[in-house]
């Protein structure tokens, strides 16, 4: 990589950078080309020399988010056994993502999609990487267990993202009930583990009454 393209990497990085602090810090109603540029500590013209415009810029960092943060837990997601175990990881994950402000700036985003054209998209696209992670994991704990044959790994995938986001936002208004729902996430996920648990002969029961109810 020469100087030159190494110097405008960087610029775009510090950016990037700059963007998620200011929407995070400020929110999206005060984020402009002038006020990214002065966190990212450039000149506000390389806004649009770069992204071409705030919206393009705000759909990059969005992205550039979101793949860092699935990236960063990428290794955890890929040690989880079991889907008990994937709701205690996903509980740490939330408390590590609202610590350091993450939580805030995807209320942001989703605050800012039906006015920004470009951020919707974005901010879909870095959910569907959560989401590819976790259907990873539930395809891999799930299979050969009584609900590996019936339960839709993509679907529940998405229902557990979603479940996870709207706890999210929730606790900005109620902490309280935001803790009790996650609480009966993780009380699932020990009478899931329950039933996983149960011998040959349970299981068999269980999967015939599963198929009796999925053909009603």
């Amino acid at each position: 990589m020469s100087p030159e393209t190494a110097k405008s990497q960087e610029t775009k990085t510090k950016l990037l950078e700059g963007a998620l602090r200011t929407l995070t810090e400020q929110g999206i109603a005060k984020t402009s080309a002038r006020t990214v540029a002065a966190a990212a500590g450039v000149n506000q013209a390389l806004v649009f020399y770069h992204f071409g415009s705030v919206d393009e810029l705000l759909a990059a960092a969005c992205r550039y988010g979101a793949e860092k943060s699935v990236a960063a837990y990428r290794p955890r997601l890929a040690a989880v056994s079991s889907l008990s175990e994937l709701l205690a990881v996903g509980r740490q994950i939330h408390e590590q993502e609202r610590a350091g402000g993450h939580v805030a700036l995807l209320g942001q985003l989703l605050a800012g999609a039906p006015t920004h054209a470009a951020v919707g998209p974005a901010t879909s696209a870095g959910l569907d990487l959560w989401i590819a992670e976790i259907e990873a994991v539930l395809r891999r704990v799930l299979e050969g267990t009584p609900f590996g044959e019936f339960a839709d790994p993509a679907g529940l995938a998405r229902a557990v993202a979603a479940s996870f986001v709207g706890i999210e936002l929730y606790e900005q208004v109620d902490a309280v009930g935001a803790g009790a729902a996650l609480d009966a996430l993780e009380q699932l996920g020990v009478l899931v583990a329950a039933l996983e648990e149960l011998g040959p002969v349970a299981q068999r029961a269980v999967r015939r009454h599963l198929r009796r109810v999925g053909r009603r």
